[in-house]
């Protein structure tokens, strides 16, 4: 992942109603939710939400698929693992970290 790419991805998702997005698609998995079930879930206005999974979308983070009438969006867990993987490239000064009890990498640093 290019650096402007980590910046796109960390600016988008650094707003509340976009993380909140983000994070229901991830939960939904590869099924993905439709405006109208986010909009519901998450209690957020359909314009407001456009606005919001362009955003994503635009970042990488989101892709969109029309099904028949409706759109499903998806999270991008390609784009979040690379994010993930360069977030974490050099932890620990390039040493494997040690899992502590949460799953959560401690690093000795």
């Amino acid at each position: 992942m290019q650096e402007n790419e980590v910046v796109r991805s960390l600016a988008a998702l650094a707003q509340e109603v976009r993380l909140r997005v983000f994070r229901a698609l991830v939960v939904a998995g590869q099924t993905g939710l439709t405006p109208g079930a986010l909009c519901e879930q998450l209690g957020i206005a359909p314009n407001t939400l456009s606005f919001h999974l362009k955003e994503l979308t635009h970042a990488g983070l989101v892709s969109q698929e029309r099904q028949g009438r409706n759109l499903i969006y998806r999270a991008s867990f390609t784009a979040m693992a690379s994010l993930m993987a360069y977030l974490t490239e050099n932890c620990c000064q390039g040493a494997p970290c040690a899992a502590n009890e949460s799953a959560a990498p401690a690093c000795d640093c």
